[in-house]
């Protein structure tokens, strides 16, 4: 079997809806101290309590994707700009109420830095 490493995560932080819908699709773990992969914001939910699950999830050694959905990452955004470890990747995702919008994606802004038009050509 190829990759017989420990199998890698992926974390979610995002409104309830979406991470429900990753909840339902079996993403749902919790690590030795019983601590979940994944946030799922409201209305009551603090941009401290983002920015911290945003350090722990970057910082566990389980995860190897981190998937924030874009309205969320606005309340982060300088963290999110800043990251620049190649693993744990982030991924900042649409929501069912907020469309994915490219100008706000920090990864995405720095590959169209990296690239210009003319070398698709």
């Amino acid at each position: 079997m190829a990759g017989q490493g420990k199998a890698k995560l992926l974390a979610v932080i995002g409104d309830e809806d979406t991470v429900t819908g990753f909840l339902l699709g079996g993403i749902g773990e919790l690590d030795i101290y019983r601590k979940p992969n994944f946030l799922a914001v409201n209305r009551s939910t603090s941009v401290a309590e983002i920015e911290t699950a945003f350090k722990v999830f970057t910082s566990r050694d389980d995860i190897a994707i981190v998937l924030i959905t874009q309205n969320v990452g606005e309340f982060i955004r300088p963290f999110l700009d800043h990251y620049t470890k190649a693993l744990p990747a982030v991924l900042e995702i649409p929501s069912k109420e907020h469309p994915y919008d490219g100008n706000k994606d920090s990864i995405l802004r720095r590959a169209r830095r990296m690239f210009a038009a003319e070398d698709f050509r």
